[in-house]
């Protein structure tokens, strides 16, 4: 494949690399043979690694069908030293002040290391547990939201007055109280600008929402170029308002020491996926009004892609890289037959996936939030492998693992490789 020329950004901010921490896990865990039986001893094992390979952070999912995502950070902090927790919120699940005392407590017991990743988008879920905004809407009370609990998590106490949010002024015996409380615990202020967060938004009231409120804006990942193109349409509109974003992406990883390995790894994930996975991915990823039967795609490889899947089969690894090194197969967030999504992947040897996230960074992403599976083999790859090909800015010195792990490396490859 060619690469797509691109222009550089001047100044491309340093990269910092954050991973998956989730219970989900195992060789391919998208399929019920290829998933372990994990608990909390398993997350404990996954975050202190994570934490002391060196990672910046991890993003831990929303749970609204599974763990509750405060209680998971809260109970790894001992488990843990540098790791910043990258926690996915809903607003609206919490009243904002409470949110704010929360993550405030959070924010102190683990010494400046929460972070929040503000989701609005689930339609079909958010009604279940009691906001049922529609899409648009829901952006203005998001607005209202973030802008209220940062103003508490400051502390601030002359309340909030929004259309959706109101919050009364604390009466003085309550400030009285919490001066006492920080005054007594000798509090310290890790974030005196409020929480960083990091967060997405596609839609024009998406994009609006985020330059109001994010630090950091998500995307899921796509070709260099066009990731860079959309990120430098949110940029110009935040300049509108006086504000500078950063960039960050979510990829899947399957690095290796050589391209020939990356890729035989790859070709084992479609051996060991169903057809029925393929399918049920490509109806979530369908139009309005489309079908599987119907849909025709004007992409030559992806249409191809679609036939095979029909005839009951799965096309080769190479058959869904759509630009160097950038693999849209399956992972546990999707099979992305139809373009790039939560499920795509970067695949290659070390120099090669080095380059390819240098040419993301070269774009305006300075933040790749990753993962590969199992959870805690990858992450020693990336370490290994990647961390000493990228400059990376995470905030402390990174530790060099020992020469043994790429032994384990080879060991777990040719493992694989005998059993396809």
């Amino acid at each position: 494949m060619t690469l797509e020329k691109h222009s550089l950004v001047e100044t491309p901010e340093k990269i910092k690399l954050l991973w998956y921490l989730t219970l989900p896990d195992g060789p391919i865990p998208w399929e019920p043979h290829g998933r372990w039986n994990t608990g909390f001893k398993h997350l404990q094992r996954l975050a202190s690694t994570i934490d002391d390979l060196g990672f910046y952070g991890a993003l831990l999912a929303t749970g609204l069908g599974g763990n509750e995502v405060l209680t998971v950070t809260s109970s790894l902090i001992s488990s843990t030293q540098r790791l910043k927790f990258l926690a996915a919120i809903h607003p609206g699940l919490v009243g904002p002040a409470k949110l704010a005392q929360i993550a405030s407590t959070i924010e102190q017991f683990s010494e400046g290391r929460l972070l929040f990743n503000a989701v609005n988008g689930n339609d079909r879920a958010l009604p279940a547990f009691g906001v049922h905004y529609p899409h648009d809407e829901r952006y203005r009370y998001s607005l209202e939201y973030w802008q209220a609990f940062q103003k508490i998590f400051k502390g601030e106490t002359d309340g909030y007055e929004g259309e959706y949010i109101k919050l009364a002024p604390f009466p003085p015996e309550l400030v009285q109280q919490s001066k006492s409380v920080a005054a007594d615990s000798h509090k310290k202020t890790y974030y005196p600008q409020g929480l960083p967060l990091w967060g997405a938004g596609t839609s024009a009231a998406g994009v609006a929402h985020s330059i109001e409120v994010l630090d950091v804006y998500l995307s899921f990942a796509d070709t260099p170029q066009r990731l860079g193109e959309k990120f430098r349409r949110v940029a110009a509109e935040a300049a509108k308002i006086g504000k500078r974003l950063k960039f960050g992406t979510r990829l899947q990883i399957i690095v290796r020491e050589t391209e020939q390995e990356a890729w035989d790894y790859a070709q084992y994930l479609i051996d060991h996926t169903s057809v029925e996975y393929a399918i049920q991915s490509i109806k979530r990823q369908l139009p309005p009004g489309e079908t599987f039967e119907s849909y025709q795609s004007d992409n030559p490889q992806i249409q191809q892609n679609i036939d095979t899947i029909k005839s009951g089969k799965l096309p080769n690894a190479k058959d869904f890289e759509i630009y160097p090194n950038i693999w849209t197969g399956p992972a546990l967030h999707g099979f992305n037959v139809l373009g790039p999504l939560a499920g795509t992947t970067l695949v290659g040897s070390a120099e090669n996936v080095a380059a390819r996230i240098r040419e993301f960074q070269a774009q305006g992403t300075s933040a790749f939030i990753l993962s590969g599976w199992p959870l805690i083999d990858e992450a020693y790859r990336v370490a290994d492998l990647l961390f000493p090909l990228l400059d990376l800015d995470h905030g402390f010195d990174i530790p060099q693992l020992a020469s043994q792990s790429r032994s384990t490396s080879h060991k777990f490859t040719s493992e694989i490789s005998s059993s396809t």
